[in-house]
């Protein structure tokens, strides 16, 4: 697995751990300042920038990924490919092609943006709240998985069938039908009309 600022284990001069800062910003997407991670998800939650992928295979199915167990926020709860925080001044692009490396260990063969949703969603189990203006990729991915099991409990590819059946069974992140739901333009322009997304 690659060392990053996500994944390091950081120290400051004074032996603490170094915060991990995320982008603030106003209902417009336009950055006002930063706050650390876990601060900017208790409630009532801070707004701030974040990132949604959903790749697909050349089937046109969609790669959903169950959170690992040792997740501080919506551990075990199936989602979207892959979702995170830029760092403060990273481009969401760039943010969401590493963290997908990251956590998957794959780069997806394509990635193009999809649009921006503004959601607010607490998460009943932890309390913590996602106050988030998300900026939506769709891609594909041609390449063997290796999910960090640190980050990844388990893959899935999906058809739209598929979904509704395991959405039913299966918890899934709070944000994961509406950042679906915005994407859907660009996922069907992606697949096609066959895939039937």
């Amino acid at each position: 697995m690659p060392i990053t600022p996500a994944t390091a284990k950081h120290s400051s001069s004074d032996g603490t751990a170094e915060a991990i800062l995320l982008e603030l910003v106003d209902e417009n997407g336009v950055t006002t300042g930063t706050a650390e991670k876990l601060a900017a998800h208790q409630s009532p939650g801070q707004l701030h920038r974040a990132f949604s992928v959903f790749l697909f295979d050349e089937a046109g199915r969609l790669l959903l990924q169950q959170r690992a167990l040792g997740k501080y926020h919506s551990p075990g709860v199936w989602s979207n490919t892959c979702c995170g925080h830029p760092y403060p001044g990273e481009a969401p692009f760039a943010a969401a092609a590493r963290r997908t490396f990251e956590e998957l260990g794959v780069s997806p063969s394509l990635l193009a943006e999809a649009g921006t949703v503004r959601y607010n969603h607490p998460d009943p189990a932890s309390g913590l709240v996602e106050q988030e203006y998300n900026h939506l990729f769709v891609g594909m991915v041609q390449s063997p998985l290796r999910p960090d099991p640190e980050e990844v409990g388990d893959t899935a590819f999906v058809t739209p069938a598929e979904l509704t059946e395991r959405h039913a069974k299966d918890t899934f992140s709070a944000w994961f039908m509406t950042v679906l739901d915005a994407a859907r333009p660009a996922v069907r322009e992606l697949t096609g009309p066959s895939a039937g997304w």
